[in-house]
């Protein structure tokens, strides 16, 4: 949390300051209420409880939304922001510490596959949903946004549809080419039920995502064969690349 305070008062009162002509803010969907309702508008920001896993760092990605608010309102900035959906993609976390869920699960798997292990246990029952964009459409979406948006709302970058971590975690599975079993630990935390973004705002100004989740995933799972260390030499395991 306080990461992220020190980055948004840093970095968009610098932006003043310094007269930058543009600046787009991103968010996170983690900033949504735990219980919101599907797909999630940017009308119920702030009309809800948080999940208590992250809500320190959902109200910081708050705050900055707010700052820019602020600095649009006193000072007629152009700051815009954004909310998308989960990203991933190759250059993405790894780490056993810090990754996210689909870096976490591809690292896994991969180790898992590497020791012939017969499962891989994953937090949780595996049935919230949670929808995913490929970091190369995210960018995409960020170039559009700066060319063609200069409003004061919010705008969701989404691809218009959800998965559940069950899903995803086959897909990953399959990608890899890990054939054990996928077990769930239900003594865990699952997190907010579903975080679907109603994407509807950017559609209709002409953006659609595209690369396919598979695709996406593919390209991926390259990436991190071809540069995290011990993955190094191992081309040749790849089940589907």
């Amino acid at each position: 949390m306080r990461d992220n305070l020190l980055v948004n008062c840093h970095v968009i009162d610098s932006a003043h300051r310094h007269g930058v002509q543009k600046l787009l803010y991103l968010a996170s969907s983690c900033i949504y209420p735990k219980f919101s309702e599907q797909p999630m508008k940017v009308e119920y920001l702030a009309t809800g409880k948080l999940e208590p896993t992250n809500e320190p760092y959902a109200v910081a990605k708050l705050a900055g939304l707010f700052l820019c608010r602020a600095y649009r309102q006193q000072f007629g900035k152009q700051m815009i922001t954004a909310i998308p959906a989960n990203v991933f993609g190759p250059g993405d976390d790894f780490s056993p510490e810090d990754s996210h869920v689909i870096g976490a699960l591809m690292r896994r798997m991969h180790e898992a596959k590497s020791r012939g292990d017969a499962h891989v246990e994953i937090w949780g029952s595996g049935l919230p949903r949670r929808e995913f964009i490929f970091s190369q459409d995210l960018a995409r979406a960020c170039l559009f946004l700066m060319d063609v948006y200069d409003g004061e709302e919010p705008i969701n970058i989404g691809v218009g549809c959800d998965w559940s971590i069950k899903e995803i975690a086959e897909m990953i599975r399959d990608v890899v080419g890990y054939t054990g079993e996928l077990t769930f630990d239900q003594s865990k935390p699952d997190g907010m039920p579903a975080k679907l973004l109603d994407s509807s705002c950017l559609a209709q100004m002409g953006w659609k995502p595209r690369t396919s989740i598979r695709t996406a995933l593919m390209l991926t799972y390259e990436w991190f064969l071809k540069h995290c260390g011990d993955a190094k030499g191992k081309e040749d395991d790849r089940a589907i690349l």
